[in-house]
């Protein structure tokens, strides 16, 4: 339902999108995982025609989202990051005024209205004005105002930021039954847990690019049975690779993902069997280790394999 080819955006000097493809699929979640600046809501915005690519094309249910933007987005629904709410609007008025710009009329359109404000929890405050929500029911209406019209395709882009734990559960809820009821949906995230628990497929993207893709299983066994080790503290990054290298344990076993002078991170099997003869290496340089911290394959641990850093909010 969803084609990307070569997809690259430019703002100048700035690549924000460097060469990504992929492929979603109808009735399953796929998600662009990174940190905030990874290129994920450009891609959003390509993919929802209000952005036109630099290169590279973008399909959706097989139009061409600039070739022939108005059948692409007939079957597009969108929730942005950005609240695309109005205010001074009650509930039921946001939804019918979008649902109106998606041809909803009459009867039908009212029944939409009720039957999506009942799904996203706020049947009892449709008609005060959103401007008196709180950050979650807000969360909320944006997410109805995208699906009123019963999108094919329905494109997130980072809908449960900032907002609290049952709002979030409630959102996550939602994602599941569109996806359930046959609908595309591509999910934007930095966040572990959702993408993990929510998504059938998930592209790790950093700097523009995509940088790994596949499922979760595939994703973890990239990894290996390998954990991370991050030790904070002093380090002579030219003596690091040399002293780890001689560790008979882990020899050949072993790779060193990031050191500079003040952090070094190592992908090692069963780290914790071998932390006394790394201690000893790294000691032997001069190295001072002030904080250890050991975490186990992941996520996270994929991506900080690959980029060398954390995600980060």
């Amino acid at each position: 339902m969803i084609e990307v080819e070569g997809l690259r955006k430019t703002f100048g000097d700035l690549v924000a999108v460097d060469d990504v493809s992929f492929r979603a699929e109808p009735g399953a979640i796929f998600g662009l995982l990174g940190p905030n600046g990874a290129g994920k809501s450009t891609t959003i915005g390509c993919l929802s025609g209000l952005l036109d690519p630099t290169a590279g094309s973008v399909r959706v249910l097989g139009h061409d989202v600039v070739g022939d933007a108005l059948a692409a987005r007939e079957s597009l629904g969108v929730v942005p990051q950005e609240l695309a709410i109005y205010e001074d609007l009650s509930a039921a008025e946001n939804l019918r005024f979008w649902g109106g710009a998606f041809h909803l009329r009459g009867a039908e359109l009212n029944r939409r209205v009720e039957e999506v404000l009942e799904r996203v929890g706020l049947e009892d405050r449709a008609k005060e004005p959103a401007k008196q929500f709180s950050g979650g029911m807000k969360r909320r209406l944006n997410f109805a105002c995208g699906v009123l019209h019963k999108p094919k395709v329905l494109l997130l882009d980072e809908p449960t930021v900032g907002v609290d734990p049952q709002s979030r559960v409630r959102l996550l809820d939602l994602v599941r039954e569109e996806a359930a009821s046959g609908t595309c949906v591509l999910y934007t995230t930095h966040y572990m847990e959702e993408a993990e628990t929510l998504c059938d497929r998930l592209a790790i993207v950093d700097h523009g690019r995509l940088i790994a893709e596949g499922t979760l299983a595939e994703l973890r066994g990239m990894l290996g049975e390998r954990d991370l080790l991050r030790l904070a503290g002093a380090f002579d990054p030219d003596k690091v690779g040399a002293a780890l290298a001689g560790v008979e344990a882990i020899r050949g076993d072993h790779e060193v993902v990031q050191s500079d002078a003040e952090l070094l991170t190592v992908s090692v099997p069963q780290a914790s069997r071998h932390l006394p003869a790394i201690f000893a290496a790294l000691d032997a340089t001069g190295a001072e280790v002030r904080e250890t911290t050991l975490t186990q394959p992941s996520l996270e641990t994929l991506f900080i394999k690959l980029t060398g850093k954390e995600l980060r909010e």
